[in-house]
């Protein structure tokens, strides 16, 4: 009908207005604070698009950005046309005139309230619901570059017979089109109804017909839209049951159809697709009939059907089919669960072999030598020595090293060595004077590499460095030092301009340096420095004097932030490593492709499965996951990181991988071939830690291949907890060179222990072979270990190291004074058919601020041995005779500190006789060093008495004697 006008009138009072001059101000500070808005928006796209321009892959933020301009304007325009289209129709369908009742009477007020407004009002509606949309749709890129450039995995799930791209990158896409669908159907629905209310196509308490026949016609269509979309659902659910999720016995969750998926929920769902189907043409006939009761008979027979068909029959069939023989009902499904899950994480190669648990040489003197072939023994624990690569090289306070150090392989003399390295990175808090200009102007960049020896320590028990000091020198040779992106720059620095930098100081006073990489964004261009001073806050950044010809800014400068910038769509391992490759330092960052949409494949939640003891107490290590719910996972790509330049370069890894061949497609140019990484780098690439964490958590329960026993739960293993500390978080798992029984000679490996679940006693080892350069880098080696047999878990190993007598007075007094005690990578080898526990043990205390290694922890069959070195260790354990240095005289096994009693020695050769006395001098000197808990000292007599010891040897030996005459007590001549 037409609007109505009118309305009650009264005076009209005259509201003085503001001069000229405010109504000038005020419209002058309201476009300012537009243009502020405006400029503020600018300046963060303006700073994004200089930094990926900077770092060579402007395409991927060009790539990003119209895909989610595309999806906002699309989609924000279907639901604000979907809106709008039958708002207007609804009011083009309103009756000629109303009843002239007390519901319309109310309603007139509001029609003429809003009647001067309506096209506005209309815009506003409809442009509201478009934002809102269109900001939704945007944040689904991802999933429309995977659907449109989806390639196939050429296997099909075993239900449907569909390629396993369908399920990845298909039906994600249209469950969001269906979502969206949904959404502006009910949206269009409410909006139509309410217009049709206003207008008095529909009345509640009026006379005579709730609802014109335009109201009736339209309002059946679209609810017919409704019930077509809840058509397509069902028909889309019965695929993604393949992919559904649901509580499970033996597990902690199930991905898959189950016998009840299979034999009553896939049934249920193409029952209700055709009922949906019929009860929309119902809907839709109201067109020609002009009546509501079919359409709402069919619509209560559909939600009647999904409450029998869809929840009470499978319901039944799960309690009367299922229960009663749960074996046999789901073992097909189980298998398929098995087999999909173990392709997902690379696993299904996985060799499972039994071992025995106990040595099977009773002779253990000649496993001796077995040991050094079969493991380089790792001891400086890169988890403990950080502290002492600060305190003997952190050189100036603001440099610092990591938390937690990386373990790589290093060539020397021909050989690979397990190396402990680190770079001395910057540390602003420990810079002298806090100022902006030495923040982020002056101390701009870390110096060198600092690198020792993994399998051994000095006589003092600290670390024997192959490459230190400052300068940076030793056995790695000439490459550039400069660290200007790291771990710990986590900060921005402008360099290259008129101020100069502090390069490192040495003797001769402080070097300075200025930045001649082309890394950064320049901040010679009036717009950028305005821009970055909008971006950061920071308003020093526009007129500042420090800024001029050559300045650049440098920032997201962390190994893992650049990568994860860089490509989006992958997931980054929580531990970045530095290498040194040809003359740079190169930070190796792993990153994987994952994907939620693996039919069959168990889901694994990775903020969850990557925890262990270290990430509990270095939130640096944790992954950083596109998304946190996976079911697949390669690691796809190895990317590097110039510590220099900043340069990222991004390299295909697995070159099968059909999700990360989408993503090139997605965006091409941004990975190079594998073909591209060169000798040195490939020399330092390792398997990834997080990848095998979460492969380890999935063997716990899928390194069984039979339903039968899967089903039982009877094999299920768990990681055990870090038996060195309280975190009570996982143990990390630990790289070392070893060779497992079936391998010829030892290769960089990456190995962890399991237990049974609910018990400490062990259960299997794992190994992953972690060096590329090798022909089966990545297979996986599972030692299962007999359930008949127990054989002591790491947890367990810890206890009897604790609890035996002598060892623990030996902790008591290593703990004496104000000292602390902390343990090491608690590390297991296997060897004969046994497993060999090694652990080293420092002391932080008596003065030092850093911890040294003191003692080291053996044990094996049963025998246990605790001494100062590990081959005096193992010596003890295997019963060979050591190469170095016996215990002090007058030390006792297990003991660190007892008085010496024993008289001095006496030789009738006066060069033995002489050195002897050295050797007591020195033992004496050892034992008030360890009164003192000092620790230096301690290692400085340890040092003089297995000189003098080797002098008296040599004295007796050139003698022809045999024997010394007498030796310093507790020492034996061939020490």
């Amino acid at each position: 009908m037409p609007d109505r006008g009118g309305g009650p009138t009264g005076p009209r009072i005259r509201v003085g207005r503001p001069s000229r001059r405010v109504r000038t101000l005020l419209m002058t500070l309201g476009v300012l604070a537009v243009l502020g808005m405006v400029f503020t928006m600018f300046a963060g796209f303006w700073t994004d698009w200089l930094w990926y321009r900077s770092v060579d892959y402007s395409s991927v933020f060009t790539t990003t950005l119209w895909t989610k301009i595309g999806l906002f304007f699309v989609f924000g325009l279907l639901m604000a046309l979907a809106v709008g289209f039958n708002v207007w129709l609804a009011h083009r369908m309103r009756p000629p005139l109303s009843a002239m009742s007390m519901e319309q009477q109310n309603l007139d007020r509001y029609r003429m309230g809003i009647a001067p407004y309506k096209k506005w009002l209309l815009l506003g509606i409809t442009a509201l619901v478009g934002l809102i949309a269109g900001a939704s749709a945007s944040s689904q890129w991802r999933t429309w570059l995977m659907w449109v450039n989806g390639v196939s995995f050429g296997q099909k799930d075993p239900q449907f017979k569909l390629d396993v791209s369908f399920y990845a990158f298909d039906l994600p896409w249209y469950r969001f089109l269906l979502g969206f669908g949904f959404a502006a159907t009910i949206l269009a629905l409410i909006a139509a109804a309410l217009t049709h209310y206003l207008y008095g196509g529909l009345r509640i308490t009026s006379p005579g017909a709730r609802a014109t026949a335009a109201a009736t016609g339209h309002l059946s269509v679209l609810l017919g839209v409704f019930v077509t979309l809840k058509a397509v659902a069902y028909w889309l659910d019965r695929y993604g049951l393949a992919v559904k999720s649901s509580d499970f016995k033996a597990t902690d969750s199930w991905t898959g159809l189950r016998y009840v998926d299979a034999n009553a929920y896939l049934p249920a769902k193409t029952i209700l697709f055709c009922i949906a189907v019929i009860c929309a043409l119902l809907f839709f006939a109201t067109l020609w009939r002009r009546t509501w009761q079919l359409p709402v008979i069919g619509f209560g027979l559909m939600v009647l059907s999904a409450i029998l068909i869809g929840g009470l029959y499978p319901a039944i069939v799960q309690k009367f089919q299922v229960q009663p023989n749960e074996q046999a009902k789901e073992a097909p499904y189980v298998e398929k669960n098995l087999k999909a899950t173990r392709e997902a994480y690379g696993i299904d190669d996985s060799q499972v072999t039994e071992y025995p648990g106990t040595s099977q040489t009773e002779n253990k003197t000649r496993l001796r030598d077995d040991v050094d072939s079969t493991a380089s023994i790792r001891i400086m624990d890169p988890n403990i020595v950080s502290p002492t690569f600060q305190q003997l090289q952190q050189i100036r306070n603001y440099y610092a090293f990591p938390t937690n150090l990386d373990v790589d392989r290093y060539n020397k003399d021909g050989k690979d060595q397990d190396t402990v390295i680190g770079l001395r990175e910057l540390n602003l808090d420990g810079i002298p004077k806090r100022n902006w200009i030495n923040d982020h102007f002056r101390y701009t960049h870390g110096y060198g590499v600092v690198a020792a020896e993994g399998t051994s320590a000095d006589a003092g028990g600290r670390p024997e460095f192959t490459e230190s000091d400052l300068p940076s020198k030793g056995d790695l040779g000439s490459y550039e030092q400069r660290v200007y992106y790291g771990e710990r720059t986590t900060t921005y620095s402008i360099v290259g301009g008129p101020q100069k930098e502090i390069d490192y100081s040495d003797d001769s006073g402080e070097k300075t340096y200025s930045y001649k990489g082309d890394s950064g964004v320049d901040l010679e261009n009036p717009v950028n420095r305005a821009a970055y001073a909008v971006a950061f806050g920071e308003p020093q950044i526009l007129y500042s004097g420090a800024i001029g010809e050559g300045s650049r800014i440098l920032y997201n400068r962390t190994p893992k932030e650049r990568v994860e910038a860089i490509a989006p769509w992958l997931t980054i391992d929580g531990d970045a490593y530095p290498a040194v490759v040809d003359g740079r330092i190169q930070w190796i960052v792993d990153a994987y492709t994952t994907t939620n949409g693996y039919p069959y494949a168990s889901r694994t939640t990775l903020g969850d499965t990557t925890a262990d003891s270290l990430t509990a107490t270095n939130d640096q290590r944790a992954v950083v996951a596109q998304q946190n719910q996976v079911n697949y996972i390669r690691n796809s790509v190895k990317a590097t990181v110039d510590a220099y330049s900043g340069e990222v370069k991004l390299y295909q890894w697995d070159t099968q991988d059909p999700v990360l061949k989408t993503w090139m497609k997605a965006f091409p140019g941004t990975v190079e071939p594998k073909t591209e990484i060169s000798g040195a780098l490939m020399a330092h690439l390792r398997y990834p830690q997080d990848l095998f964490k979460v492969q380890r958590e999935l063997l716990t329960r899928y390194h069984v291949k039979d339903a039968t026993t899967f089903l039982s739960g009877s094999e299920v293993w768990q990681v055990p907890d870090d038996p060195t500390n309280k975190t009570g978080d996982a143990v990390p798992p630990y790289y070392l060179s070893m060779k497992m029984p079936d391998q010829q000679e030892q290769t960089f490996s990456l190995t962890t222990t399991f237990t049974p679940n609910g018990r400490d006693n062990l259960s299997a080892f794992m190994a992953v072979n972690a060096d590329p350069g090798t022909e089966d880098y990545g297979k996986i080696r599972v030692l299962k270990l007999p359930t008949s047999t127990t054989v002591a878990g790491p947890k367990q190993v810890q206890s009897q190291f604790n609890s035996e007598q002598d060892i623990a007075e030996s902790i008591r007094l290593l703990r004496g004074g104000d000292s602390e005690v902390e343990y090491g990578n608690l590390l297991a080898v296997p060897l004969d058919g046994g497993l060999l526990y090694v652990e080293p043990v420092y002391v932080r205390g008596g003065g030092l601020k850093y911890p040294l290694l003191r003692k080291v922890l053996v044990t094996y069959g049963g025998q246990t041995a605790f001494e100062d070195t590990l081959e005096q260790a193992l010596d003890k354990v295997f019963g060979g005779e050591g190469t170095t240095t016996e215990p002090p005289p007058g030390e006792d096994e297990g003991t660190g500190e007892e008085e010496g009693t024993t008289p001095p020695p006496t030789s009738d050769n006066p060069t033995v006789q002489e050195a002897l006395n050295d050797a007591q001098k020195a033992f004496d000197a050892g034992q008030e060093a360890l009164k003192k808990n000092d620790w230096e000292a301690y290692g400085k007599a340890q040092k003089d008495l297995e000189e003098a010891l080797r002098r008296a040897e040599e004295a007796q030996s050139a003698e022809g004697d045999g024997g010394a005459g007498g030796a310093a007590p507790g020492a034996s001549p061939s020490s």
